[in-house]
């Protein structure tokens, strides 16, 4: 399937890098959830607590949470999931959320990374979407794989655009610090009842917005986020029914059917790499961000590898991948080649954990080619066949922020531009973000909206970048599936904790920031069988005396001092 082919869908949990890149790869609309292995947190040692500010503190900071009541979801959130819609678009009944242009005719400079040839800077989606919002913006569109080079550059000049996204995966080293001394405090445009002046900013979450608090100032224009587990074990359901296989509710009996379903013999293995369905199925702690690998537990602060669970998971995704039943192409680990998609949809291998964003795309890729083809997602189960134990994502991962020497009147405009970004799925706004111009970007064919060539071209990670409404799953061309993917949401979000650090900013001394660097690939060889599970026991044990029971201490702290956001 080409990008043109598929409808939008935003949302899901903890964006990061592979799962925007899969969503905007996909879905030609804004971001869905995330993979959790890329966010990062990262601080100077110069005492700043970053987003550490809770409770009270942030009451005082938040901007007041005002539902939009302009489109209504066929399926509303639930359990932390995502709002779902299901029904066709018709052009001319789209709702209007944005009454009068806000934007005064400035000029706004926007850094942000794209992934792709940007189109030029006068291109008809450029010039349309500055007309709607009022606003002059100016993209400093800038490589997406590099960003992080680009954006250190940057920050340390004295030459910053009016705006700057960042996203979680590139507050790395210095940038958290750079953020609370670079850009500006929105908490005067903002804050309690002043978010009102901009309606669909107002309705965005306030779970997103806490996470938007850096320093203790409300600093970021965030990107909401569905906090449920987003890591789906997709299936061949078609196979499935053929084979008469059943869905799989504990760790033992997935074992069963890997071993049912492998043969090398005719080229068919069960399953992918299974490593982080393993972690939600045993319960580990959350490992999408440093933050949210610790938590208290038995009264203990307490790091994700500290806990049996951790070494289990290992263990048990270890032992699929020696029994043979892991496709070979996975144990090649991050060097693999080659895309695994085509391999599932040959049926050479069945099961597939992904970001919930692909259990759409996959099908819609084969929906044209394949009639018979269907992918769904298994619901995840506890290990020992009871209910799962699963740990929340955080509610924002992309943030755009305000260059600290803004005028009010270029802060005005940017939130003019924001307040258009942030408008729900079914208004007009929404659709000039996410599609551009009929006739010249998009067509609708059957209620679906359908990219040109142009729309292909220039339509592409601009705006959507700026901010977004709630977390939303939207895919008219197949109404089943969003509501599969919102339902599944609904009943994993059931079973979902949120850890000490949930939607918290925090920035950890740089002393302590690469302690952890070399865990995820020590995890990868352990399964593969390259390295034993006392190799990593002795990595937590040389971690704890490297600096992590120290760090351990400074959480334990910070959680004393500050609280929790978690409820």
């Amino acid at each position: 399937m080409t990008p043109n082919a598929a409808s939008g869908s935003s949302g899901s949990s903890g964006t990061s890098r592979r799962s925007f890149l899969a969503s905007t790869a996909v879905a030609t609309a804004a971001v869905a959830g995330g993979m959790p292995l890329l966010a990062a947190c990262g601080s100077s040692d110069g005492g700043s607590r970053g987003g550490t500010t809770s409770g009270r503190n942030a009451k005082k900071i938040l901007p007041a949470y005002v539902a939009s009541n302009v489109v209504s979801p066929d399926i509303p959130s639930k359990n932390g999931s995502s709002m779902g819609f299901t029904g066709k678009l018709d052009v001319d009944t789209l709702k209007t959320s944005v009454p009068k242009k806000l934007g005064k005719g400035g000029k706004v400079t926007i850094m942000s990374p794209f992934w792709g040839s940007p189109p030029k800077g006068n291109c008809a989606y450029y010039t349309a979407a500055n007309s709607m919002i009022g606003v002059d913006v100016q993209w400093q569109n800038q490589d997406g794989n590099t960003y992080d080079q680009k954006l250190g550059a940057v920050l340390a000049s004295s030459d910053i655009p009016d705006v700057v996204v960042i996203p979680g995966w590139n507050m790395t080293a210095k940038i958290p610090s750079a953020i609370i001394g670079k850009f500006a405090d929105l908490g005067p445009y903002l804050s309690g009842d002043k978010v009102k002046e901009y309606p669909n900013l107002a309705a965005i979450p306030s779970d997103a917005w806490q996470r938007s608090i850096f320093g203790g100032k409300l600093m970021g224009l965030p990107m909401p986020a569905s906090y449920v587990q987003n890591i789906v074990p997709l299936y061949r359901q078609d196979v499935f029914d053929k084979k008469g296989y059943q869905v799989p509710r504990s760790a033992d009996e997935f074992m069963a059917l890997a071993k049912e379903i492998t043969s090398p013999r005719t080229k068919r293995w069960a399953c992918g790499d299974m490593k982080w369905t393993a972690f939600n199925t045993f319960g580990v702690i959350s490992g999408g961000e440093k933050a949210l690998s610790w938590t208290m537990v038995d009264g203990r602060m307490t790091h994700r590898m500290e806990t049996p669970e951790y070494l289990e998971a290992l263990e048990w995704t270890r032992k699929l991948f020696a029994a043979g039943y892991v496709h070979p192409d996975f144990k090649l680990g991050k060097s693999q080649a080659t895309d695994p998609s085509a391999k599932f949809a040959a049926g050479e291998f069945l099961i597939w954990n992904n970001d919930i964003s692909n259990w759409y795309g996959q099908q819609a890729i084969q929906a044209a080619q394949n009639p018979g083809f269907k992918v769904w997602g298994m619901d995840l189960w506890g290990h020992d066949g009871g209910n799962p134990v699963l740990w929340a994502a955080n509610p924002a991962g992309i943030f755009a922020f305000v260059n600290k020497k803004a005028s009010e009147s270029v802060i005005r405009d940017v939130l003019a531009v924001a307040n258009v970004t942030a408008a729900p799925y079914g208004t007009k706004e929404w659709m000039m973000t996410n599609y551009g111009v009929e006739g010249t970007h998009y067509t609708l064919k059957n209620g679906v909206p359908v990219k040109t060539d142009k729309g292909n071209l220039e339509v592409a990670n601009a705006f959507v970048m700026v901010a977004s409404p709630a977390s939303t799953i939207a895919h008219p061309d197949l109404p089943d599936y969003t509501k599969g993917m919102v339902g599944w949401q609904q009943r994993m979000g059931a079973f979902t904790k949120k850890s000490s650090f949930w939607g918290l900013q925090i920035v950890e001394p740089n002393r302590y920031t690469n302690l952890t660097n070399d865990m995820e690939q020590l995890e990868d060889d352990i399964v593969r069988g390259h390295k034993k599970i006392s190799d990593m026991q002795q990595f937590i044990s040389d971690w704890k005396s490297k600096g992590g029971d120290k760090l351990r201490d400074w959480y334990k702290k910070l959680l004393d001092e500050n609280g929790s956001a978690a409820s």
